[in-house]
């Protein structure tokens, strides 16, 4: 039962690494399930500090997933009505991935800075660039999570089976 956990485990955390890419996918908390499961096992001696601080990192990097896209928008001077094309966006975006959820931000920004100002489209432009930025951001950051989290995985199951 052990491998299997393991090994489950471990794909968890490959399919995390990949979901932070691909937006229908969440990557962080799969790949904490994916710690979850080493721990499970007998293997691997409990440290629920290591699991209670993966799990806060998850919770704060799954939120600031959503965040910071539209703080990319007000950085690049949107207005509410960007901010709120940007959540828009993302939203339906989510049900036409993997590109929708990219294009969706943008366009969402884009439309909702154009009804708030519909002779200004340089500005509206800019606001759903930075919209874009943030979303390259996120996506760094979620990867790079998921990345420790493979990481993290590899090294306290080498560590327990030598």
């Amino acid at each position: 039962m052990d491998i299997i956990l393991v090994v489950l485990g471990f794909l968890c955390c490959i399919l995390g690494l990949l979901g932070s890419f691909l937006p229908a996918l969440p990557g962080p908390p799969i790949s904490w399930v994916g710690l979850f499961l080493l721990y499970l096992t007998t293997f691997v001696e409990n440290n629920y500090w290591i699991l209670g601080l993966t799990l806060v990192l998850t919770i704060i990097i799954s939120v600031l997933d959503y965040v910071i896209p539209s703080k990319g928008t007000q950085k690049f001077g949107g207005t509410k009505y960007g901010v709120w094309g940007t959540n828009i966006g993302l939203t339906i975006g989510l049900f036409f991935p993997p590109i929708g959820f990219i294009i969706g931000l943008f366009v969402g920004a884009f439309i909702g800075e154009l009804i708030y100002n519909f002779d200004d489209k340089k500005g509206a432009l800019k606001a759903a660039i930075g919209a874009f930025i943030g979303f390259l951001v996120s996506t760094f950051m979620k990867f790079m999570v998921c990345l420790s989290f493979l990481i993290l995985f590899i090294y306290v199951t080498i560590s327990n089976f030598i």
